[in-house]
């Protein structure tokens, strides 16, 4: 017979912000809370910058075609946290396949503070808007 765990919060006893998981195979533990993402966002850049869905994202500012910064409701500990974003767009008839950038579009260590992130997308020969970004963010909350 399966086991159900019904709580409002978890706490570590050893330390109350960390918790140990028992990985696969019982060899290995994963820290839960550093596995999480912190923040990620699923939006449009088409028209109007508008989330379709999100978590720990206060709200956007488009800073030029196919430039977002994206900006948290929680702030990060440091500007060392690691994030992933990924676009994919049609717009109007012409099709595009787009790279992504952190650096490059804004320069370097100019792309993210602990309170957002500076994303771009663009073509192999111009900056973009996109209608479909995915952004997703792991490291520490301040």
């Amino acid at each position: 017979m399966a086991s159900q765990l019904k709580v409002d919060t978890l706490t570590g006893v050893t330390t109350a912000g960390s918790i140990v998981v028992t990985g696969e195979g019982n060899s290995t533990t994963t820290n839960l809370q550093q596995g999480l993402a912190k923040a990620w966002v699923n939006f449009t850049g088409i028209s109007t910058t508008a989330a379709r869905d999100s978590f720990n994202v206060a709200s956007f500012t488009d800073v030029g075609t196919g430039k977002t910064n994206v900006v948290y409701t929680s702030a990060m500990a440091n500007n060392d946290y690691s994030g992933s974003y990924y676009t994919t767009s049609s717009e109007g008839t012409a099709a595009y396949d787009f790279a992504n950038a952190f650096t490059g579009a804004f320069g370097v260590n100019e792309h993210r503070t602990t309170a957002l992130i500076k994303v771009a997308a663009f073509t192999a020969s111009a900056f973009a808007d996109s209608i479909q970004n995915d952004v997703i963010i792991h490291g520490d909350l301040a």
